[in-house]
């Protein structure tokens, strides 16, 4: 078996998720703070909206803002010298936008619950704003955060649509597990397939599992 597609997966789903962890928490923070629901409601609705279209609609419109013979792609081949199209940097792409998602949902709604009686008594006790965000909001969302990062991380992982668009299906470049799994089948290799999807089963448990206890955990 090629481990080289478990290793790619493994790299664009934990670079990903450092992306999206950070990005989800910071658009979650900045849609709660903001005071007119229409506005929310708007905003909201383009954060969610990878969630909702097939991953090969999101990896299209990746494709066509990134692509070599776009604005932005020439942009960031003669200024960088990187072409971002058929690239590894294309598989963490494609998996920050699909997963970004959840991590800005779970993010967004474990803020929300936080107790309001709260970040009053902090403002009362004259906290600056990102004091009560960092001392009082994450550590009681602490919860739901976690499980946000969890799924936003085997999301990253098994991310196949966008992916195929903007990236490929480069053998030890941008092959992903997914990937590795439909090229086996497209081969007729059922065996080949059947240890690939035994590895991301096994590695998806794994994170739900851990995802469970860390989330039972008393804060």
């Amino acid at each position: 078996m090629d481990f080289s597609p478990i290793l790619i997966s493994l790299k664009t789903a934990s670079i990903s998720i450092i992306i999206t962890f950070f990005m989800g928490i910071f658009f979650a923070k900045k849609v709660v703070s903001l005071k007119s629901e229409k506005l929310k409601a708007w905003i909201d609705g383009i954060l969610t909206l990878p969630l909702v279209l097939p991953p090969t609609v999101a990896g299209f419109f990746l494709l066509y803002i990134f692509g070599a013979k776009r604005p932005i792609g020439i942009f960031i081949e003669k200024i960088l010298g990187y072409k971002i199209v058929f690239s590894f940097g294309a598989t963490i792409l494609a998996a920050v936008l699909i997963s970004f998602p959840l991590m800005y949902r779970s993010a967004r709604g474990a803020i929300e619950q936080v107790d309001k009686n709260l970040i009053y008594a902090g403002r009362t006790l004259g906290l600056s704003e990102t004091t009560i965000f960092r001392n009082i909001v994450l550590p009681m969302a602490r919860p739901g955060i976690v499980s946000g990062g969890v799924l936003a991380f085997t999301r990253g992982l098994g991310e196949f649509g966008a992916t195929t668009m903007i990236a490929g299906n480069i053998a030890g470049k941008t092959r992903t597990l997914p990937l590795a799994i439909y090229s086996e089948v497209a081969a007729g290799d059922m065996n080949g397939a059947g240890q690939y999807v035994l590895v991301i089963v096994t590695l998806s448990f794994f994170i739900v599992a851990c995802m469970n206890l860390l989330t039972q955990r008393k804060y």
